[in-house]
Protein backbone atom coordinates (compact mmCIF):
# COMPACT_ATOMS: atom_id res chain seq x y z
CA UNK A 1 0.00 0.00 0.00
CA UNK A 2 1.38 3.08 -1.06
CA UNK A 3 1.41 6.52 1.62
CA UNK A 4 2.06 9.97 0.00
CA UNK A 5 3.19 12.21 2.69
CA UNK A 6 3.54 16.46 3.78
CA UNK A 7 5.84 16.76 6.35
CA UNK A 8 6.31 19.97 8.29
CA UNK A 9 3.51 22.44 6.29
CA UNK A 10 3.96 25.50 9.07
CA UNK A 11 1.53 27.77 9.63
CA UNK A 12 1.02 30.91 12.23
CA UNK A 13 -2.50 30.16 14.09
CA UNK A 14 -4.44 31.20 16.62
CA UNK A 15 -4.42 28.23 18.96
CA UNK A 16 -4.28 27.92 22.68
CA UNK A 17 -5.79 27.71 26.23
CA UNK A 18 -4.27 31.12 27.29
CA UNK A 19 -5.40 34.66 26.09
CA UNK A 20 -1.86 35.31 24.67
CA UNK A 21 -1.97 32.45 22.86
CA UNK A 22 -5.15 33.06 21.07
CA UNK A 23 -4.31 37.25 20.33
CA UNK A 24 -0.86 36.96 19.59
CA UNK A 25 -0.74 33.20 18.03
CA UNK A 26 1.83 31.04 17.63
CA UNK A 27 3.59 28.63 14.94
CA UNK A 28 2.28 24.98 14.09
CA UNK A 29 4.20 22.32 11.90
CA UNK A 30 1.87 19.28 10.70
CA UNK A 31 2.57 16.18 8.98
CA UNK A 32 -0.11 14.33 7.05
CA UNK A 33 0.07 11.14 5.38
CA UNK A 34 -2.17 9.44 3.27
CA UNK A 35 -2.66 5.79 2.46
CA UNK A 36 -3.32 5.09 -1.25
CA UNK A 37 -3.15 2.19 -3.15
CA UNK A 38 -0.50 3.92 -5.79
CA UNK A 39 0.74 0.74 -6.75
CA UNK A 40 -2.62 -0.47 -8.07
CA UNK A 41 -4.26 2.28 -8.98
CA UNK A 42 -1.53 4.98 -10.61
CA UNK A 43 -1.51 3.53 -14.06
CA UNK A 44 -1.06 6.11 -16.75
CA UNK A 45 0.86 9.55 -14.85
CA UNK A 46 -2.57 11.09 -14.39
CA UNK A 47 -3.07 12.97 -11.50
CA UNK A 48 -6.30 12.31 -11.57
CA UNK A 49 -5.50 8.95 -11.22
CA UNK A 50 -3.87 9.64 -7.28
CA UNK A 51 -4.46 12.29 -4.57
CA UNK A 52 -2.95 15.78 -5.37
CA UNK A 53 -0.71 16.88 -2.69
CA UNK A 54 -1.16 20.59 -3.62
CA UNK A 55 -4.68 20.08 -2.70
CA UNK A 56 -4.19 18.44 0.24
CA UNK A 57 -2.23 21.30 1.41
CA UNK A 58 -4.43 23.84 0.23
CA UNK A 59 -7.36 22.45 2.25
CA UNK A 60 -5.32 22.33 5.41
CA UNK A 61 -4.08 25.78 4.95
CA UNK A 62 -7.93 26.85 4.60
CA UNK A 63 -8.87 24.69 7.23
CA UNK A 64 -6.54 25.94 9.87
CA UNK A 65 -6.67 29.58 9.13
CA UNK A 66 -10.48 29.72 9.56
CA UNK A 67 -10.67 27.92 12.77
CA UNK A 68 -9.33 28.35 16.50
CA UNK A 69 -9.44 25.84 18.78
CA UNK A 70 -7.75 25.86 22.57
CA UNK A 71 -6.07 22.97 21.73
CA UNK A 72 -4.64 21.47 19.16
CA UNK A 73 -6.18 18.08 20.34
CA UNK A 74 -9.52 19.39 18.43
CA UNK A 75 -7.70 20.68 15.99
CA UNK A 76 -6.09 17.76 14.89
CA UNK A 77 -9.45 16.17 15.18
CA UNK A 78 -11.73 18.43 13.18
CA UNK A 79 -8.67 18.27 10.52
CA UNK A 80 -8.45 14.35 10.20
CA UNK A 81 -12.85 15.18 9.79
CA UNK A 82 -11.99 16.68 6.59
CA UNK A 83 -9.16 15.38 5.12
CA UNK A 84 -11.19 12.06 5.66
CA UNK A 85 -14.75 13.65 3.71
CA UNK A 86 -12.50 15.56 1.55
CA UNK A 87 -10.05 12.66 -0.05
CA UNK A 88 -12.14 10.03 0.03
CA UNK A 89 -9.57 8.12 -2.07
CA UNK A 90 -7.53 7.39 0.62
CA UNK A 91 -8.01 4.65 3.23
CA UNK A 92 -6.56 5.77 6.05
CA UNK A 93 -5.04 9.26 6.94
CA UNK A 94 -3.01 10.25 9.65
CA UNK A 95 -1.78 13.46 11.21
CA UNK A 96 0.36 14.72 13.37
CA UNK A 97 0.02 18.29 14.67
CA UNK A 98 3.07 20.45 16.46
CA UNK A 99 2.86 23.16 18.52
CA UNK A 100 5.99 25.35 19.43
CA UNK A 101 6.15 28.45 21.98
CA UNK A 102 4.19 26.09 24.60
CA UNK A 103 3.88 28.37 27.65
CA UNK A 104 5.05 25.71 30.29
CA UNK A 105 8.35 25.53 32.26
CA UNK A 106 11.01 23.22 30.70
CA UNK A 107 13.49 22.73 28.16
CA UNK A 108 11.77 20.87 24.61
CA UNK A 109 11.34 22.02 21.21
CA UNK A 110 7.26 21.28 20.81
CA UNK A 111 4.32 19.33 22.17
CA UNK A 112 2.83 16.83 19.47
CA UNK A 113 -0.44 15.29 18.91
CA UNK A 114 -1.05 12.44 16.12
CA UNK A 115 -4.73 11.67 15.09
CA UNK A 116 -5.34 9.06 12.40
CA UNK A 117 -8.49 7.43 10.84
CA UNK A 118 -9.70 5.32 8.53
CA UNK A 119 -12.51 5.76 5.48
CA UNK A 120 -15.79 4.35 6.59
CA UNK A 121 -18.18 2.96 3.85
Amino acid sequence: MGVIRIHNLRFHTFNGVLPEERRNGQQLAIDVALTYPIETKVHHDDLNETISYADVRTTIDAFVHSHSYKLIESLANELLSTLLAEYRMATRIELKIRKYSVPMPGIFDDVEIEVAGDQRD
